[in-house]
């Protein structure tokens, strides 16, 4: 861990206060109407750290939760709150997706990213090779999708800052989309009735 790593962790709190007291970065958009994408997610992939390539219909039935991560940012900080909730919601799929993207907050290799998590933050979740997530012909397919109407049914935004969170229902619908301010923990009450909702989805 760097110097800058280990100041942003220790005020990271007051990081997270300050992002609250001033509304900064802390929106929640809503699939309200409920609708279902045109382009299945299952029939995407991602390529994992380790090179494999992961099809997302493997994970057909679970919820996932899809973070954009960067190891030098304010929002780093999020990644222990991020394997808190995965090991409080074992049948969660969490994908961490490192891009460096913002202000190159994100310059490792994938083996150093992977090693920063472990040791720092004991990640344990899947971990997507380094990519891009913002719109652009370079942007990672399962964001294209995830910031596309067309295709997921109802959602623009695209990633506003490093850790935006996306989370995508059971049976493949977009639920949500988090702002970086939003916290793991407070993704943990929609994330509940999303979980009840969606085994009948």
């Amino acid at each position: 861990m760097t110097g800058r790593q280990s100041f942003l962790k220790k005020i990271y709190p007051l990081f997270m206060r300050l992002s609250r007291l001033f509304g900064s970065r802390n929106k929640i958009l809503f699939n309200k109407a409920g609708k279902h994408p045109s382009v299945p997610f299952t029939s995407l992939t991602i390529v994992n750290n380790r090179g494999d390539v992961v099809p997302m219909k493997q994970f057909n039935g679970k919820t996932l939760l899809l973070v954009n991560t960067a190891s030098d940012c304010g929002f780093t900080g999020q990644y222990a709150q991020l394997q808190k909730l995965q090991e409080q919601h074992p049948e969660l799929v969490i994908i961490g997706f490192p891009a460096n993207d913002f202000q190159q907050q994100e310059k490792g290799s994938d083996q150093e990213i992977a090693a920063f998590c472990q040791v720092n933050y004991g990640v344990t979740f899947m971990l997507a090779a380094k990519s891009s997530v913002v719109k652009g012909p370079q942007q990672n397919q399962v964001f294209r999708w995830l910031s596309d109407a067309q295709a997921n049914g109802w959602n623009s935004q695209a990633p506003e800052w490093n850790f935006s969170k996306y989370l995508v229902s059971a049976s493949g619908k977009l639920l949500y989309y988090f702002g970086p301010a939003i916290t793991p923990e407070a993704v943990m009450d929609q994330l509940n009735a999303s979980i009840k909702k969606t085994t009948n989805d």
